[in-house]
């Protein structure tokens, strides 16, 4: 028995399908994806699709980099190899800024990658809508709107008709 997954509908036109999205976003659905082939300007409004969290991962990163670096510098100064060479103080966070900077970026963009994979769920291999048999055209010339069946507004019946409505094309149940 194979479970429905959602119902995908395809669009002819950059135009219809952004028009298309606001229809989706204003009846209500909250889990649904555009599908396109490149990155559509106002897109991501149209869908009502907020502001990444991806920043906060990057942010912390960045912080735990430089924190790292500091304090590795002054437990180094303080605790592993104290030595005064010229009247120099212990530790100057003059002295720990390269490795604190190097630390950062390096911390920062490891976050970034992470955070990204962790979000998006990734590594995905497998996706229902790659069982579609028009979802080949996605790469070359049309585009699609897909709506989950586990979207609390999901009516098969009601979905696909709101999908004719926005002007899709090729509508299509997709299974698990």
């Amino acid at each position: 028995m194979n479970k429905n997954y959602g119902i995908i509908a395809a669009f002819d036109t950059v135009p219809s399908l952004y028009h298309a999205c606001e229809q989706v976003r204003d009846a209500g659905y909250s889990q649904w994806d555009a599908i396109t082939s490149f990155p559509i300007h106002g897109l991501d409004y149209a869908m009502g699709v907020r502001r990444s969290k991806v920043p906060r991962f990057s942010l912390a990163g960045g912080i735990t980099g430089f924190c790292t670096g500091m304090s590795f510098i002054a437990w180094l100064g303080w605790v592993e190899y104290p030595l005064v060479v010229g009247g120099k103080p212990m530790f100057s966070p003059m002295f720990a800024f390269p490795v604190s900077y190097e630390l950062t970026i390096l911390f920062t963009a490891f976050a970034t990658i992470g955070g990204m994979f962790f979000l998006n769920k990734l590594p995905m291999h497998y996706h229902p809508v790659m069982k579609a048999p028009q979802f080949v055209r996605a790469s070359d010339d049309r585009f699609y709107i897909v709506i989950e069946a586990n979207d609390p507004k999901f009516n098969a019946t009601a979905t696909r008709d709101l999908l004719a409505k926005a002007g899709g094309k090729d509508i299509v149940e997709l299974e698990e």
